[in-house]
């Protein structure tokens, strides 16, 4: 008798056991299918373990079989994958075929397209904004009072007062030379340059030439220092610090052919120390007898000595003074602001707004124009900057700009600001600004806003204006004026305008700078807020607001700049008292 044999059976109604390695190779799959089992005999049993006598097992097989059409089905593809694992290597080829004939029978007009909406904020929207808003804004009744309670603050520590120590002594020591700076840029980066340079000198003990100023291309104005400042109230304020003088000596002069461009220029890097000046410039200007430094602008870092930094206050907030005929129109602009305000009490927010064609043109940023806006835009930026947008492997990303907050307020824009403030229609605005690009179609919402609103053009006659028209630094100017004297001052863009005036105000008026300078990425998300109601909308307006109230008074760090925070390097701290307590307005 053949021993019993204990493996299963390798008849075709059994679960094989899984084949060695040999096995499943197709070289001895015709081999092992041949082989018989072990004994040389196939197994009578099915399932299960074989009985006595040689008898059928009594207990039903583990594994039993599917039963409906679909098991069977489901199991006959599972086990045909299983046998034959060589199907999923070219599943992915099979995917790729179908994907492509699919593609190549089927058009493209019938496939989905699935459109994704851009980044919250990378859009100009604020027109669709304002069409939805505009009639809640109207039938708001409720009266928040923005321009006489805006400001409402209790200085608890005591307020700030202008304290510029001025000279004594009379006469200087012998000057060490003479120095003559070009100015570069617009009004207030010229006014930079003339600040520092009063401060090198006095420093080096130089005597100062009265500035040259550049021609740029951009605002080309030919203007000179004495049609812009009062020269002469310059050179009286500075007199027991800086020796200035208008014309530089023949004798010397005559060593260089009476040729400027012949002196010895410095070219010196931006926001140097003065300690630079002492161990650089003042040597040559010792050998030389005179120096020229060009371009001159933010050529003297703002941590600077207390010495240097009285100079600087000095210069910019007592020596510096507009010309008669600019201050005149400035005042005369102010006053007829304030008969136009009467309603509260004389009270009137200014607006710095840089809409105008270069500006749009250089932030890059994409507004409501069409065609026409980027043919304009285009052409500005070639006349501008020749080139400089389309060199090879530059990209511009219009939405990454307005996002990170760098695209100049249209003037729709801040008339939603300010509405959102709480300064309804009776509010008297001021706008300070070039030429608004494209003006009669931007500037319609914002007139329709604060229909009071008014500009040097709309408050000074033709024949007023004349003699100012074609000259950017002197029309800049007499818009300074009017915005140093507003209640409210509003910046859009920041630049040298804002920050000066930002440290002009704080200096006039208690240290407090009365101030608006909105977060501007804050903005373009709101602005880009289909969902927003317009309660919800000026409730974030009045927190900006409060914001902005909170940042009114601060106190100057190293790296700021001395012309936006005064204190303390040209203030000092006084006593609380009653009177300056009930005073809270310029």
């Amino acid at each position: 008798m053949h021993a019993y044999n204990r493996l299963p059976g390798s008849g075709h109604n059994s679960p094989s056991p899984p084949q060695s390695p040999l096995a499943r190779s197709p070289r001895y799959r015709s081999r092992s299918k041949s082989t018989p089992s072990t004994g040389g005999a196939t197994s009578p049993f099915a399932t299960g373990s074989p009985t006595s006598g040689g008898a059928a097992s009594k207990f039903p097989a583990t594994q039993p079989g599917p039963k409906t059409l679909a098991q069977r089905l489901a199991w006959v593809l599972l086990s045909g994958l299983l046998r034959r694992q060589g199907i999923f290597l070219f599943a992915p080829l099979l995917y790729i075929s179908g994907m492509l004939f699919y593609m190549g029978t089927v058009s493209f007009d019938v496939v989905p397209v699935i459109k994704h909406r851009p980044t919250p904020g990378s859009v100009y929207r604020s027109p669709q904004l304002y069409s939805k808003l505009r009639p809640e804004m109207d039938s708001d009744n409720s009266s928040a009072d923005a321009i006489t309670t805006i400001w409402k603050h209790s200085y608890k520590s005591g307020e700030w007062r202008p304290c510029i120590d001025k000279s004594s002594a009379f006469g200087l020591p012998e000057s060490n030379g003479y120095i003559f700076i070009e100015a570069n840029g617009g009004l207030n980066q010229q006014r930079t340059s003339i600040c520092n340079a009063v401060a090198v000198a006095g420093y080096l003990n130089a005597t100062l030439v009265i500035p040259h100023f550049h021609f740029h291309s951009i605002w080309r104005d030919p203007s000179k220092f004495g049609e812009i400042y009062d020269e002469d109230y310059f050179v009286k304020i500075l007199k027991y610090d800086v020796r200035v003088v208008n014309t530089i000596p023949q004798n010397i002069m005559e060593r260089f052919d009476f040729n400027m461009s012949n002196v010895y220029n410095f070219r010196i890097k931006a926001w140097s120390s003065i300690r630079y000046y002492k161990d650089v410039v003042l040597p040559k200007l010792l050998e030389e007898k005179i120096i020229r430094i060009s371009p001159f602008a933010n050529r003297l870092s703002f941590d600077a000595p207390p010495v240097v930094q009285r100079l600087r206050c000095l210069a910019n907030y007592e020596a510096l003074r507009f010309s008669s005929p600019i201050l005149t129109l400035g005042e005369t602009l102010v006053s007829r602001m304030k008969e136009r305000s009467s309603d509260n009490s004389g009270k009137y927010v200014s607006v710095h707004l840089r809409y105008e064609e270069d500006m749009v043109a250089f932030s890059c940023c994409i507004f409501d124009g069409g065609e026409k806006e980027k043919l304009d835009m285009d052409a500005a930026r070639e006349r501008g900057w020749k080139g400089k947008f389309t060199k090879p492997g530059r990209v511009i990303q219009p939405g990454a700009i307005r996002l990170n907050g760098k695209c100049p307020l249209t003037p729709l824009e801040v008339g939603l600001m300010l509405r959102g403030m709480g300064f309804d229609k009776s509010t008297s605005i001021y706008l300070a600004s070039g030429m608004i690009y494209d003006s009669e179609r931007n500037m319609e919402p914002l007139l329709e806003m604060f229909p009071l609103l008014q500009t040097k053009e709309m408050l000074a006659s033709p024949e007023e204006l004349a003699p100012f028209q074609n000259y950017s630094s002197r029309m800049a100017a007499i818009d300074y004026t009017v915005c140093l004297h507003s209640e409210v001052f509003v910046t859009t863009q920041g630049g040298n305008f804002p920050h000066f005036l930002l440290g002009h105000r704080r200096f006039l008026y208690g240290g407090h700078s009365r101030t608006i300078k909105p977060d501007k990425r804050k903005l373009a998300l709101l602005f880009d807020n289909p969902n927003i109601g317009w309660k919800s909308f000026k409730r974030q307006m009045l927190s900006m607001r409060a914001h902005s109230a909170s940042k009114g008074f601060e106190l100057k760090r190293p790296s700021d700049s001395i012309y936006s925070f005064p204190c303390p390097d040209c203030m000092c701290r006084v006593k609380k008292t009653d009177e300056s307590r009930s005073s809270s307005t310029p």
